[in-house]
């Protein structure tokens, strides 16, 4: 049978995201028909803000304008992310580190073991956390889109980040949007899914699925039945407290997400242009709501009794399956890890992608295509789990039975048990990923490693080694000289688009 009519369960970040993939991937056949089905009355979760680079190339792909993008959805800037108070305050005092999005290399030069042998904080490899704490943006004026003297990604508004991504789906693409609650789905006898049932007893009948329905994963649990991996034993916060803060147009505006630790979990803040999106993300075994709060209001600076929050229990893991009989899942459907490193976002670009480039014409093809897909979501998500309990384990805070608990290895996967081992006696090197299905590769692992002051065993470094590192470090000071002389304040800049933007567009 060849599939003519898909489905997509869901709009938000990941049904729409999903829409522009498959609609640009198909936009060259006639007989293809995209419908985007959600619910008038089920919000979306809209908590995702922050992302990597990785989605320049798929905003690229959709042919959405830069410029568009950062005013339409008070888009602004991430260089990476500020971890303030991953390590213990008591041996470190008040601490931080960065994860910026440049390469963790001197102009292409591996001086990782001359930042050991010197014990110099590793983000100074670069220019790039030196630029995010002066709050300078990644751009020139003279820029083109979606390029600029630094590596960078964004925080959104995510309502309007959907809002402008399903635009451009039904513009470009033609994909068909309709509105209904839907409840349940008829199979057939192999168990592919037939139609969709709303709350009104009506089906609607098609050939593919993507079950984009958020953590309630309709189609993918309640009707396939697909298993779900539970990661709770090893990635422990499993509740968020999420509240914009208005934000004043003098305020500063900070071009990196901040993740604050405390003795339960952390805290993120995302900058927007108008607002910023917190969440206090927490263990409930190891902390009560009643004290979250209350830590909450303390960061936030509010009376604990003027604190309104939105409240979200967090299923931490990922199918079994993503893709199952005639229906592939993403986003919340598909699994979550929680918010750091923008995962959520990252994993559903990724999927989206992959499901494009591999997008079945028949449900025989599908039976065929589908045993490939899921061989490499599981890798990803397996990886990605790794990626995330390397931020609590190698901690050294011991101020709270969860930072103790975090350090038992007992359940992480054992690839994540031997590269640490690995790394104790060398540094990361590309090698050790081999995957290029390692969404967070070496790169990654050592701003976190080193950044929380991981002990490696230093090697001896020969004359030139040293010479080159040492020349290399000296001229970061000239680079960042430049810099602030070429770029912008992180707010001007965006205000300079803004104006430039509304008088070519007439608002």
């Amino acid at each position: 049978m060849k599939i003519k009519r898909i489905a997509i369960l869901g709009g938000g970040t990941a049904g729409w995201l999903s829409a522009n993939h498959i609609g640009h991937a198909l936009s060259h056949l006639s007989d293809v028909e995209i419908t985007v089905i959600e619910s008038a009355t089920i919000d979306a979760i809209g908590v995702g803000e922050g992302t990597v680079p990785y989605i320049q190339n798929s905003l690229k792909r959709f042919g959405i304008s830069e410029a568009e993008f950062l005013v339409k959805c008070d888009a602004t800037f991430k260089q990476g992310i500020k971890f303030v108070d991953w390590l213990n305050p008591d041996t470190h005092g008040s601490n931080y580190y960065y994860h910026p999005f440049d390469e963790p290399f001197a102009q292409g030069y591996d001086i990782t073991n001359y930042l050991l042998s010197e014990r110099i904080k590793f983000e100074n490899v670069g220019i790039q956390a030196q630029i995010c704490e002066l709050g300078l943006a990644p751009k020139q004026k003279s820029d083109v889109e979606y390029q600029g003297s630094l590596a960078y990604a964004y925080h959104f508004d995510a309502a309007k980040f959907a809002a402008l991504l399903a635009s451009n789906a039904k513009e470009k693409f033609f994909v068909k949007h309709q509105f209904a609650t839907i409840v349940d789905a008829k199979c057939d006898e192999q168990g592919n899914i037939v139609s969709l049932v709303d709350e009104q007893g009506q089906q609607f009948e098609f050939d593919f699925y993507l079950d984009c329905s958020g953590f309630s994963a309709l189609l993918t649990d309640k009707v396939l039945k697909v298993p779900f991996v539970d990661k709770s034993e090893e990635l422990l916060v499993d509740t968020a407290l999420v509240k914009q803060i208005p934000l004043d147009e003098n305020a500063q505006l900070p071009p990196y997400t901040t993740a604050t630790a405390h003795k339960a979990g952390w805290i993120w803040d995302i900058p927007l242009t108008t607002r910023r999106g917190t969440g206090f993300v927490y263990a409930s075994q190891y902390m009560s709501e009643e004290e979250a709060r209350a830590n909450y209001a303390d960061y936030l600076n509010i009376p604990v009794a003027d604190l309104s929050v939105r409240k979200l229990d967090m299923k931490v893991g990922f199918r079994e399956l993503c893709w199952s009989k005639n229906c592939v899942s993403f986003g919340l459907a598909q699994g979550f890890v929680e918010p750091l490193e923008a995962t959520s976002i990252l994993l559903t670009d990724f999927c989206a992608e992959l499901l494009a480039k591999n997008f079945p014409r028949s449900i025989e093809e599908s039976n065929t295509m589908s045993t490939y897909f899921n061989d490499v979501m599981k890798y990803v998500w397996e990886r990605t789990t790794d990626f995330i309990k390397l931020h609590y384990c190698i901690s050294d805070r011991v101020d709270s039975d969860f930072w103790q608990a975090n350090r038992d290895m007992s359940a992480s996967s054992s690839e994540l048990k031997q590269r640490l081992c690995k790394f104790k006696f060398r540094a990361p090197t590309q090698s050790d990923f081999f995957s290029r299905f390692d969404l967070f590769d070496h790169k990654n692992f050592l701003y976190v490693l080193y950044g929380m002051e991981f002990n490696t065993e230093v090697k001896e470094l020969s004359d030139t080694e040293k010479q080159m590192s040492q020349q290399l470090l000296a001229q970061n000071a000239q680079m960042i000289s430049n810099a602030k002389e070429r770029l912008l304040g992180h707010r001007r800049w965006l205000e300079a688009l803004k104006s430039a933007y509304q008088k070519i567009h007439g608002e």
